[in-house]
């Protein structure tokens, strides 16, 4: 039993192991990272969220990143890797953890690796959400982002209640710089030649899982759902084993 009596198993990541999600932009990664999280109680974890709080809490990471962010730059992989590893330190990601969008090449990843076997995480659990370019190019056209706690809407596919306005607090809804068509034209050439690597380098180590991401965010999670299921049960069996 858990401490607040519950059963561990709701509790605790599939695998007891981080899950990594990755695919373009606009296919789905945040919406469907953030529902596992919430379903098995364990950290959303994205670097920008990550370095964002650290410099709101002035740590030192923090304060080596700020200036860097504030140019405009990419943090370095070394200081990315040291929050990282200190993220997986805490007592929450005991039970697990989501990462949204990282790594995002295969240095980053292999450093990840290391960093997970040190913490006692073992090898990810990785998922690719592949979506066509042309699907994704109008999920952006469409895509609108809550001007205060940054909660995405679809005008086409998942709008608000009310034009323009977030369900949850009111904030207006923005469309993002980086959602532009020019620019998003520029992350995808971006993704395809830093991060579609990782399909590779992931189908190697054997982790890799692939879902269509093409179709409803409630399809998506049910493939997704389906996945962590046999992963869980496959832990089970291997965990039965050694008994």
């Amino acid at each position: 039993m858990s401490r607040d009596g519950g059963t561990n198993e709701a509790k605790t990541m599939a695998l007891n192991r981080a899950l990594i999600f990755f695919g373009p932009p606009g296919a789905g990664k945040g919406t469907q990272a953030k529902k596992v999280a919430e379903k098995y109680h364990v950290p959303h974890l994205s670097t920008g969220d990550m370095f964002r709080d650290a410099i709101a809490r002035n740590t030192e990471l923090g304060r080596l990143a700020k200036p860097i962010m504030d140019r405009g730059d990419l943090v370095p992989d070394d200081l990315v890797m040291s929050m990282v590893e200190e993220r997986l330190s805490s007592p929450d990601s005991a039970g697990g953890v989501v990462f949204d969008g990282f790594p995002r090449t295969v240095p980053q990843a292999q450093k990840l690796e290391a960093i997970l076997e040190r913490r006692g995480f073992g090898k990810p659990l990785v998922v690719d959400i592949e979506v066509d370019a042309n699907t994704l190019l109008h999920r952006i056209a469409g895509r609108r982002m809550c001007s205060k706690d940054g909660e995405i809407y679809n005008i086409y596919d998942a709008p608000p209640k009310s034009p323009g306005v977030c369900d949850r607090d009111g904030g207006s809804l923005v469309q993002r710089p980086d959602d532009q068509p020019e620019i998003f034209r520029e992350r995808l050439l971006a993704y395809e030649r830093q991060t579609k690597p990782l399909e590779d380098y992931y189908r190697r180590q054997g982790v890799l899982e692939t879902v269509d991401g093409s179709g409803s965010v409630e399809k998506v999670t049910g493939a997704l759902a389906a996945i962590l299921e046999r992963a869980q049960q496959e832990a089970q069996q291997g965990r039965d084993g050694h008994l």
